[in-house]
């Protein structure tokens, strides 16, 4: 079937060429066409997987549940982000050569096209291999290296900034320049969500700051605001204007909202095709309905000593280091995170480091790699143990993506560039970085692509981040080559206009 037989081709109406080009004359043509283009409704599922779709005009919520394109699809994805770039030679991609050529000169590739030489630095951990699997995994993530037998470890991916900022931002959204719906919103927009009284996307931030480039990183970019991230604070009030700032009782609030509803169901009624009303109406429902369920989502006190204990979040803060929090604050998001999936918010990502780049405050390690590995690893390692262990006693495994990753990977040199001299940093590096994926969908236990001999570029198997946004959008249902969005003359896609292929070997049966 073509699109233009369908009717619908993305978010907008099909068009025939003659009709477009009659619709040009008088000078009404941009009238009329964006009268045709103007609704953003969601592709949805079609026989023909190579065929853009959209679903009929709804005009009710924007975050009402959609079927997926694909079948055996994930209902939630819980992204971990480690923000600054955690170190792949440290962690998950041993490279025996590099352990062997400690302190031999070479020349790298510390900026896009600007070499220097560099001393290779041998990573200080220690690796083994785990699981029956047999993966490769650092005594700096020893409750992590429990759990290698649910993970695809993707060590070949590659992206296209040194900059923290560029990088996150291409990540997130898929391109290096900002105004872009993000990974979130795209999957939100594709799926919708299941709890209308909880946001489809949220985003928790780590205590020391947000990341560079702001709330560009879960921002809806050019799709209606219903599909950006909503920002769950690290201290109370956890989301910002949640309460009434006049104290306006519940029954007052609910007698506002019908009369708005109405009245502008009165103003819709001569404008059919007009979603924009029923879309503020809609997020003027779920910030009322979220008063009771958010509350009640973000209490951990109905939760067991045991789960507690086990997602580290008794630990006392340690006092080794001003910049150190414990697993306490980031099991707290992961515990808050399988809460949520458990009441069907659809995407949920966790930022791990915070504030500004270039500090111990971040995976940014620069300044001492053994120092920040002693900082971060201890404050992710058993809450993200303790999350794969709790989603999947409780069968929701199977039906949940996580995925574990940062904006690059680290160099296998030691960095003086932006240290004064000083020794013992790892510099960017966005040319060869470990991620890891588990849960629905994927194949567990298995290792795909590599790196060189010493960790530095991405060269069997290489894959771009676009290929991972496919794989992410596959894996919850959606195919990236369909899911689009009409904006400036385009049909928009988070891949973007280079051809992205879903990673397979990541992929379970």
């Amino acid at each position: 079937m073509r699109p233009e037989e369908h009717g619908w081709v993305g978010n907008r109406a099909a068009v025939s060429r003659r009709q477009f080009v009659s619709g040009l004359g008088a000078g009404f043509g941009a009238v009329a066409l964006n009268a045709l283009l103007a609704q953003d409704q969601v592709v949805g599922s079609g026989a023909d997987e190579r065929t853009p779709l959209a679903s009929p005009d709804r005009g009710v919520n924007p975050l009402a549940a959609k079927p997926p394109m694909l079948p055996k699809s994930a209902k939630a994805c819980i992204f971990l982000f480690m923000f600054g770039g955690p170190s792949q030679v440290d962690l998950f991609d041993y490279k025996p050569v590099l352990q062997q050529s400690d302190g031999k000169t070479i020349q790298n590739e510390f900026r896009r096209g600007a070499m220097t030489a560099a001393t290779l630095q041998a990573s200080r951990r220690k690796f083994a291999q785990h699981g029956q699997s047999g993966q490769w995994c650092s005594d700096a993530l020893p409750h992590l290296a429990q759990h290698v037998d649910k993970m695809a470890f993707i060590k070949s991916l590659y992206s296209d900034s040194f900059a923290h900022g560029s990088a996150l931002l291409q990540i997130n959204s898929g391109r290096i320049l900002q105004g872009h719906p993000t990974l979130g919103s795209w999957v939100t927009y594709g799926l919708g969500s299941e709890n209308q009284n909880l946001p489809g996307y949220v985003v928790m931030l780590d205590p020391r700051g947000g990341p560079t480039s702001g709330a560009a990183n879960w921002s809806a970019g050019y799709m209606p605001a219903a599909y950006q991230g909503t920002v769950l604070r690290s201290q109370e009030p956890a989301i910002l204007n949640l309460q009434p700032s006049d104290r306006s009782t519940r029954q007052q609030q609910r007698r506002e909202i019908d009369l708005i509803r109405q009245l502008s169901g009165q103003h819709q009624a001569s404008r059919p095709g007009y979603s924009e009303l029923e879309s503020r109406i809609a997020s003027y429902e779920l910030a009322f309905n979220m008063q009771t369920e958010a509350p009640e989502t973000l209490d951990l006190s109905t939760e067991t000593q045991q789960t507690l204990e086990m997602y580290g979040i008794t630990e006392p803060k340690p006092d080794w280091h001003s910049l150190a929090l414990g697993p306490s604050t980031f099991g707290q998001q992961c515990l808050i995170a399988r809460r949520m999936v458990e009441r069907g918010v659809r995407f949920i990502q966790i930022y791990s480091g915070g504030g500004n780049a270039g500090g111990q405050n971040t995976w940014d390690a620069h300044h001492g790699m053994e120092e920040n590995l002693r900082l971060h690893c201890p404050e992710v390692d058993r809450p993200i143990a303790a999350l794969l262990t709790d989603l999947e006693q409780r069968g929701l495994l199977e039906s949940t993506l996580v995925v574990w990753g940062g904006e690059f990977g680290r160099m296998p040199v030691s960095e003086t560039f932006n240290t004064g001299g000083k020794p013992g940093g790892r510099d960017h590096n966005p040319k060869g970085f470990t991620y890891w994926l588990a849960g629905a969908g994927v194949r567990p236990g298995v290792s795909i692509g590599e790196t060189d001999e010493i960790g530095e570029t991405a060269v069997v198997d290489p894959y771009h981040l676009r290929d991972l946004h496919a794989t992410v959008l596959h894996l919850m249902g959606l195919d990236h080559r369909r899911l689009t969005y009409f904006h400036g003359g385009l049909d928009e896609k988070l891949t973007g206009v280079v051809e992205a292929n879903v990673i397979r070997q990541a992929l379970r049966g």
